[in-house]
């Protein structure tokens, strides 16, 4: 889950990282109020989670209050990326001196957390990996090892900081780490990272990501989770469901358990030339009112012209898949045809329930999917 700004500053600065003067607002009126209460000039920034909204005009300066009623209006319900502005940070305007990059994400590949530093911050940080790759320093660090200030003070050697510098620095980083460990984030980023006219260090811009199976330990973020942003309304509608579903652009829908299976059967259908409408993977050990309801999601889906369900059965049961893909198809208000393949557990069941029922079964997938993509083309 992604946090907004706001909301990761907030966490950040109880860790005793410093952050510039904010308020969040929701109106013009409401920025304008903020930008007087704070007093000076002010950068206006839109709240929302996907990145690069400067590069897309979501973050403004405003000279005053007046200035900033004015960008407020700009900006509050505008689409950034097609995502709405329904808020915005109202923050000082820092007088900078340095900007340095900052970040603790997870390493999949290393299975440990990284820490990355630069002195080029403020920038597209990918870009700086890109071309010039000796001004970012990593430090893969073992949580069982306690990492301590002096590591990461260690990897900013080559920067050659002002000891002073290297030391908030690297102290930075290490407070860093101990928030991802204790709020179970898969990113902690501050780009910049700035370093003020007064020798102060701040986070100027700030990113969290927390791991969405780690949610439960984190209550104040629970209802948070089931109203993202950037979700779609059939995504959010999944969310509540306990789904794991995207949304695509394509006209085949898909369900299956299993995220490799989904992402294969995905694979396939653009193999046959279709275009997938979604990602939806029910789970293992799904039962049949999950099914119903996960067929319902999929086909009510005005671009979806055509489903491929594709499932393994281990602990999930083909029988109550096969049911399950019945009262779905009853309560679909469109019917849309339906190709099924399915193996494993009960699969001679599950295959006399459909065939009772007239709907499509394939026994591999490579079949499944050329038959759905041939009907989906011929309803265009």
């Amino acid at each position: 889950m992604k946090l907004f700004e706001y909301e990761a500053k907030a966490i950040i600065q109880k860790y005793g990282i410093k952050i510039p003067r904010g308020q969040i607002a929701r109106t013009a009126d409401e920025v304008a109020a903020a930008t007087a209460a704070i007093g000076g000039a002010v950068f206006i920034k839109s709240q929302i989670t996907v990145s690069g909204r400067g590069k897309a005009g979501g973050i403004l300066p405003a000279a005053g209050k007046d200035a900033a009623r004015q960008v407020a209006g700009s900006l509050l319900g505008k689409r950034i990326k097609d995502v709405p502005v329904k808020a915005v940070l109202v923050e000082e305007k820092l007088a900078l001196k340095e900007q340095y990059y900052a970040s603790i994400a997870i390493d999949r590949q290393a299975k440990s957390f990284v820490a990355l530093a630069s002195t080029s911050g403020g920038v597209d940080i990918e870009e700086v990996s890109r071309t010039e790759p000796e001004k970012i320093a990593r430090r893969h660090l073992d949580p069982l090892a306690a990492p301590a200030p002096a590591d990461f003070a260690k990897m900013l050697d080559r920067f050659q900081l002002a000891p002073d510098d290297a030391a908030r620095f690297a102290g930075v980083l290490f407070t860093l780490y101990k928030l991802a460990l204790e709020y179970d984030a898969e990113l902690v980023e501050l780009n910049p990272l700035v370093k003020t006219a007064d020798g102060e260090f701040y986070a100027a811009d700030a990113r969290m990501t927390l791991d969405d199976n780690a949610i439960f330990r984190h209550p104040e973020f629970a209802e948070r989770n089931l109203h993202r942003e950037e979700d779609t309304p059939r995504e959010s509608e999944a969310r509540k469901q306990k789904y794991s579903y995207v949304d695509l652009d394509g006209d085949i829908g898909i369900i299956g358990n299993g995220a490799g299976l989904v992402m294969a059967t995905v694979d396939m259908v653009q193999v046959f030339g279709g275009r997938p409408a979604n990602f939806l993977d029910i789970g293992g050990g799904a039962e049949v009112e999950v099914i119903k309801n996960g067929v319902l999601l999929v086909m009510n889906k005005p671009e979806v012209r055509a489903v491929l369900i594709n499932i393994l059965g281990g602990i999930t049961r083909c029988d109550l898949v096969a049911q399950g893909v019945v009262e779905g198809l009853k309560a679909a208000v469109v019917q849309k045809p339906v190709a099924v393949r399915m193996m494993g557990t009960n699969e001679k069941e599950g295959q006399e329930i459909l065939r009772q029922h007239g709907i499509g079964y394939y026994p591999d997938m490579e079949r499944a999917t050329a038959a759905i993509v041939k009907s989906g083309e011929g309803r265009k």
